[in-house]
Formats: structure tokens, C-alpha cells, sequence
């Protein structure tokens, strides 16, 4: 699968250094929406959650998005879940152009999210491991 820079319009809207905001950035591509936009978005969602066990902090859409935010967010952008994997069920569907459909999606990860453009990887580096990378799911634009 090709891969392609892109910060999703980080550097543009000012924002400078690393940082885990893979969540921020695969909207932003995937979405056509500005960086600072998106951003702004999920901060403010982020407002509204509720301190959990497993989530002691809110969301940060500089830090780190929790997947329920992720998902309240893409489903407001009229954006749908599709899962790809069970549980239990092993890794059926990898990081490669010839096992996801064509178009803008935003795949989930282990431990990352990434825009998907016609089958290009489009982020801040190659997170295919060489087309073995599993896909537990990803949202598409219907």
C-alpha cells in the first residue's frame, strides 16, 4: 500500500513539533476539514464526558481521543462504523489497497487511526508494517 505525508493541516493552522493527535489529523484528511476545525471539535465534545475507570481524563484531540468521542464525533459528520474484526475471530482484514474499499475511510488501528484515500495511506508515517498491519474497523461516508 502507498504511503503519502500528511499532517492534515497541523503546520498550517500552527501548530508545530509531535504529538498524538493521529485522531485530529485522519478527520481532518479523511473529512476535507480544516485542522484547527476538527480540533476545536473534539475538545469540545470532550467536555461533556464523564471520568470512567478506564478513561480518568477527558479526551484531548492533541493527546489522545477515547473511541466512544470518535465515534459520537464521525457519527455527527454522518460517518459510518464498519467492523472488520471479532472478537476472537483473528485478523481478516489488513492495511493493504486490495483488502479495503476505495474512497475516503478512517481505519482503526492498534493503538492508531489513519486516513485512507483510493487505497494511499495518507499520515505522518508508514503505519502498514509492510501490509500486515490488522484493521479492527473502519468509518466511511456513506
Amino acid at each position: 500500500m502507498d504511503w503519502h505525508y500528511n499532517d492534515g493541516g497541523r503546520a498550517a493552522a500552527g501548530y508545530k513539533g509531535t504529538t498524538d493527535d493521529c485522531v485530529t489529523r485522519a478527520i481532518a484528511i479523511a473529512a476535507q476539514m480544516p485542522y484547527q476545525g476538527v480540533y476545536d471539535a473534539l475538545n469540545e465534545l470532550a467536555k461533556t464526558e464523564r471520568p470512567l475507570l478506564r478513561q480518568p481524563r477527558p479526551s484531548s484531540a492533541r493527546t489522545g481521543v477515547y473511541r466512544p468521542t470518535t465515534r459520537t464525533y464521525l457519527n455527527q459528520l454522518g460517518w459510518e462504523w464498519v467492523p472488520t474484526m471479532q472478537i476472537g475471530s483473528g485478523c481478516r482484514v489488513h492495511l493493504r489497497a486490495d483488502e479495503l474499499p476505495s474512497g475516503r475511510i478512517i481505519c482503526k488501528l492498534s493503538k492508531h487511526v489513519c486516513a485512507v484515500i483510493d487505497g494511499v495511506v495518507c499520515d505522518t508515517h508508514d503505519p502498514t508494517r509492510d501490509g500486515t498491519r490488522c484493521v479492527y474497523g473502519y468509518w466511511h461516508k456513506p
